[in-house]
């Protein structure tokens, strides 16, 4: 039988069992032959020399390097059954504090073999838990390989360890209970064997230029290496290989895109567009006219405008894209914003009106001879509320339209749409971009925003389909935010302070927010992911120093602090007398829509409410937020929400509510989005403290990341090669067609992301 990187794992897991099959399939979501080879190990034990160990703690899980220095075999009478029963008792040298270890066995036989295996000088690798007794370091339940013996079965017939040469890196795999890293490794090494015809995806010229080990030898580098300088040569090889494939799919995209005809937007005599921009009582900033100048290119082009806007919360974004939109409209078309919450459309469609003034009032006698019709399209509206506003949609008599996923709804009709406008393009995947571009007559012009700063390579491999814009530059009227982190874990008294300090802003004639992770004790916002802190990965270097073998951190204990109980907890004890508001995605929406407009108008104190007002929300009056369990929320996250405040040219106040202790992620975490107001600096912590998976959504969906061995930090050179490699590979070959597996990679990637590419909704 011919095994293949398609054959099942059966087909090289020998005599396993049943159970531990499972426990592969199902714990390590290893299926095939394939599958295996491609799960790399995390660390590599150099086994000439006792791993280095310090700093030990109760709990914690070691895996190293060691020597037996003492073995003793003792008799004792087992009180159970009456009759004689042995163990032995062996210590371990290792570069620090010497372990003890103990095994227990029913008969002399037994004894006999566990005492063969720890025998005074023998060499190996041990995995337990660290444990104190009686002043004494112990491993307990340790698992091991003896580097020079075979392989061998105790006297219970399981077999236990392979035999491992001294001075090799020994492989420590990723792990769940059940399987150890020996059962891993054996089955490696015997599938190495035997599987015959691994397919080479990159070509040989690409190899050769990019200095790129081929797969055969990666793989056997990668499983069985001598040196550092071969794992490290092993694992470029696979980063290479992934962000070309990645880069490829996105480079087809892009292609694909371009090949579509587009109706050209020239903006035609530009009425509305200059009416607007003579109403505006301020200059545009450098970056917003130079952007600006880039996409009237663009949409003056016969193929459509595919475009990532990013920048600083308040940067201006929406005023860049409301001005792309009147273009559109000056050119005879209709421009559709996109946005993820009411809330969101709701805030979009009244700064829109507000700021065209007469010019939103096309076709009334309100308006104005340049002006147009802005329509507002929710969800929540009733079929007869619908009604109109759809009707003027088709007939191309509603130039701008704002809505919710609404717009998505086979009922809606566009007369001639020519831009379409994605706001927080985050929460949107592929396919729901392509429901409302599918709405064309012919493919629009796209412009997808976003407030969340993203570092260049995330930029390349998240949306290498997108050219890239951003703003740097904050307009005028935007005062500096002060965050301060509020310890409570330390100073739990603290939080009286916080409530007397919006009393002062109120007392000013400022309005506060107040935020939490949840809606009522036991509903969180939708959308809302409460962040678990964890190991993210394993640096180069740290694949040879080993200690934890795992240590992830529980996610934030209790419920978290909930809007319903918030509001009567503060109405009735510290803010008692103040005009406090609620808002939430529970609430209907024309109470939602009631409440941000009462917040607006000033006839609300104080708003609390759930991340619903993380982005779009615009009160001028606002200056100062409170972020209750601030450890919930993510770094980006956090930088959105306070970005709500100081927007009236009033300083800005954020207090990062918090139990996190000193030295957890979180508390790193909080203390990052309190040193710096640079989105850019934080999208880059961010990263760090966060697998690719949460980019670009994998994870949060429940699916493995779709970056398995890139980091898009670390790997940016290779990311860079790989995009150059890339354009090469298909401006000669658009089909890959002299690179038969490279082409069925990249399809079967297209058709694995197809909908959820950078889905994180």
């Amino acid at each position: 039988m011919t095994i293949t990187l398609a054959s099942p794992l059966t087909t090289v897991l020998g005599a396993t069992s049943p159970a531990k099959r499972k426990k592969f399939e199902d714990g390590l979501g290893i299926r095939t032959v394939g599958d295996l080879l491609r799960h790399f190990p995390r660390r590599y034990l150099e086994t000439g020399s006792l791993t280095k160990v310090a700093d030990l703690r109760v709990g914690q899980m070691l895996c190293v390097v060691g020597e037996i220095t003492e073995c003793r075999t003792l008799t004792y009478n087992d009180r159970r059954t009456g009759r004689p029963a042995y163990r032995v008792e062996a210590m371990l040298r290792t570069g620090g504090p010497k372990l003890k270890m103990t095994f227990f066995a029913k008969n002399q036989g037994t004894a006999g073999w566990h005492a063969r295996r720890v025998a005074e000088g023998n060499r190996g690798v041990f995995l337990g838990k660290a444990d104190r007794f009686r002043d004494q370091w112990q491993l307990v339940n340790p698992q091991l390989t003896i580097f020079g013996m075979g392989d061998s079965e105790d006297p219970d017939g399981a077999l236990t360890e392979d035999i491992v040469e001294p001075g090799a890196l020994y492989p420590i795999y990723p792990l769940t209970k059940g399987v150890q890293s020996w059962d891993v490794a054996r089955a490696v090494r015997f599938a190495r064997v035997v599987v015959e015809d691994i397919p080479e995806l990159l070509p040989a010229p690409v190899r050769e230029r990019y200095d790129v080990l081929d797969v055969d030898r990666a793989y056997e580098w990668v499983h069985q290496p001598e040196d550092r300088d071969q794992v490290t040569r092993a694992h470029h090889r696979f980063r290479f290989e992934e962000a070309l494939i990645t880069q490829l799919v996105l480079g087809r995209r892009r292609r694909a895109i371009r090949e579509l005809g587009a109706t050209i937007r020239t903006g035609g005599d530009g009425a509305l567009l200059k009416a607007f921009d003579q109403r505006l009582p301020f200059d545009l900033a450098r970056g917003q006219r130079e952007i600006g100048a880039g996409i009237e290119k663009d949409l003056a082009q016969p193929h459509p405008m595919n475009r990532l806007l990013q920048g600083e919360v308040g940067s201006g974004k929406t005023l860049v894209a409301l001005r792309a939109m009147l273009r559109v409209v000056d050119s005879g078309g209709q421009a559709a914003l996109l946005a993820p919450t009411e809330v969101l459309a709701q805030q979009h469609y009244r700064s829109i009106v507000a700021m065209l003034g007469e010019l939103a009032m096309g076709g009334t006698i309100f308006g104005s001879g340049e002006g147009t019709r802005v329509e507002l399209l929710t969800g929540s509206m009733t079929k007869t509320q619908r009604t109109e506003p759809l009707s003027r949609i088709a007939s191309g008599e509603a130039g701008i339209v704002i809505g919710t996923h609404a717009l998505l709804q086979e009922n809606v009709f566009f007369a001639d749409l020519g831009l379409v406008v994605v706001d927080e393009q985050h929460r949107f995947g592929v396919e729901q971009r392509a429901a409302l571009t599918d709405k064309a007559l012919v493919p629009p012009h796209l412009l997808v925003m976003t407030a969340t700063p993203i570092p260049r390579t995330v930029a390349m491999t998240v949306f290498g389909d997108l050219e890239t814009s951003t703003l740097t530059e904050l307009p005028a009227g935007r005062a500096p935010i002060q965050t301060n982190l509020v310890p409570l874990a330390e100073q739990p008294g603290w939080i009286t302070r916080v409530w007397e300090r919006v009393r002062e802003e109120v007392g000013k004639g400022h309005q506060v927010y107040v935020v939490c992770p949840r809606i009522s004790g036991d509903v969180a916002e939708a959308g809302q992911i409460e962040p678990v802190d964890r190991l993210i990965g394993v640096d180069e270097d740290d694949l040879f120093e080993v200690s934890e073998v795992s240590e992830v951190m529980p996610p934030p204990r209790g419920p978290g602090a909930a809007v319903e109980e918030v509001v009567e907890r503060l109405a009735d004890g510290p803010l008692a007398g103040l005009r406090i508001g609620r808002l939430h995605g529970r609430l209907p929406a024309d109470e939602k829509d009631a409440t941000m407009r009462a917040f607006a108008a000033g006839d609300l104190d104080v708003l609390v409410s759930t991340t619903v007002i993380e982005v779009g929300v615009d009160v001028a009056n606002a200056t100062t937020m409170v972020i209750l369990d601030a450890e919930r929320f993510g770094i980006s996250q956090l930088h959105q929400l306070r970005g709500r405040v100081g927007r009236g040219g009033h300083h800005g106040l954020c207090l990062l509510v918090s139990q996190a202790e000193i030295g957890s992620p979180a508390r790193e975490r909080l203390d990052a989005v309190a040193s710096t107001t640079d989105g850019f600096l934080l999208s880059r912590i961010d990263l760090e403290q966060r697998r690719e998976g949460d980019v670009l959504g994998a994870t949060q969906a429940g699916r493995r990341s779709s970056l398995e061995n890139l980091r898009v930090l670390r790997d940016e050179d290779t990311i860079v090669a790989a995009r150059e490699a890339a354009e090469t590979l298909l401006d000669a070959d658009p089909d890959l067609a002299d690179a038969p597996p490279l082409a069925g990679a990249v399809i079967a990637l297209e058709e694995s992301q197809r909908g959820d590419f950078v889905d994180k909704s």
